[in-house]
């Protein structure tokens, strides 16, 4: 499954990729859950992945404070402030992170709402990532806090889809957005 999304993602051109980010950031904007967050933990984008630059930046105008993930060797997630994109640097796996003072992988827990990258989420809310498991863990680590923030993934339409394989440390989402609208699940 992953590899048929991934080459669906690899099919899209730079401005099919640019359009769909531009549409994104509009209807995540209009999320209770992010229009009421005071920290919103997110990632930044790359390549063909659903675009969160826009949204990136116009949550750090409205004053939110923006934690973004920096991997660790042994794939768990350090967070950073986002400062803009001129404060992002090249990673390992091609990622972009932020150049900042390093939080500790506990920052998250300060967060209102949790956007997460992923490749599909299914009609019970279940997402499928990428299969490295950092963001497993990252909700795993919330949900030991008894912290429950909003979850939110951003996706292409396509990648909606009526089941994904299910593992026993699957935590279902709250909603997705894709440039065709929002679509929410039952707590």
């Amino acid at each position: 499954m992953r590899a048929e999304l991934l080459g669906a993602r690899r099919l899209l051109t730079q401005d099919d990729v640019r359009g769909a980010a531009e549409v994104l950031a509009r209807q995540a904007l209009e999320l209770p859950e992010l229009a009421a967050a005071g920290t919103v933990a997110a990632y930044v984008s790359v390549g063909r992945e659903p675009g969160t630059h826009a949204l990136l930046d116009a949550l750090r105008a409205r004053g939110v404070r923006v934690l973004l993930p920096v991997l660790q060797s042994d794939n768990d997630l350090d967070w950073a402030e986002y400062e803009g994109a001129d404060r992002l640097e090249p990673a390992p796996r091609g990622l972009l992170e932020p150049s900042g003072p390093r939080l500790g992988p506990a920052a998250v827990l300060d967060a209102d709402t949790v956007l997460l990258p992923g490749l599909a989420v299914d009609a019970r809310g279940l997402r499928l990532g990428r299969g490295g498991g950092s963001y497993d863990r990252v909700l795993a680590r919330i949900d030991a806090a008894g912290h429950d923030p909003a979850r939110v993934v951003l996706l292409y339409a396509n990648e909606v889809v009526a089941r994904v394989p299910e593992e026993p440390h699957d935590h279902p989402v709250h909603a997705v957005v894709t440039p065709q609208g929002v679509t929410r699940f039952p707590a």
